[in-house]
């Protein structure tokens, strides 16, 4: 778990903007901030070794790579035990189309996001990965439709 540490408004300011541009120069970033470069890449690399900052990525268009379709399932197991659950989490984890898991409280043990090329891809990976996985009781899909937001990150508040 990552400590929480204590961020300034020039923190999060920084934060803010390399969430919404990763790719930004430092010096557009300094500036953006309020700082000179040399200061402003101390405060980077100081967020990215207490682990503020875990990565950053290029954001891909499925649909550009052939991803048209995009499912949530709702995976019940028929056990809980924490061995059963960790390998169920190993087992998805090895699956590249989930691109998402997370374990859930209550009746659903975990939802996953998925992607596939289109329905016939995804009806093969749901038969021959997930519904044969360890311990798996039950899986309830929903294709989406369309997608209205799909903000990537978190807010980050002001200071």
């Amino acid at each position: 778990m990552v400590s929480s540490p204590s961020l300034d408004s020039i923190d999060r300011a920084i934060l803010a903007e390399l969430q919404a541009e990763g790719r930004i120069t430092n010096v557009e970033l300094a500036r953006r901030s309020g700082l000179t470069a040399p200061p402003c890449l101390r405060r980077v690399r100081t967020l990215e070794e207490s682990g503020v900052i875990e990565g950053y990525h290029a954001r891909l268009n499925p649909r550009a790579l052939g991803y048209a379709i995009t499912v949530f399932a709702l995976v019940s197991l028929r056990s809980q035990a924490e061995e059963d659950l960790r390998r169920f989490e190993a087992h998805v984890a090895d699956l590249p189309e989930v691109r998402e898991c997370h374990m859930l409280n209550g009746e659903i043990d975990f939802i996953l996001k998925i992607v596939a090329h289109d329905l016939q891809a995804f009806q093969s990976f749901l038969t021959s990965h997930l519904t044969t996985a360890p311990h798996v009781a039950s899986v309830k899909t929903s294709l989406t439709i369309r997608t209205s937001k799909d903000e990537p990150g978190i807010p980050v508040d002001p200071a």
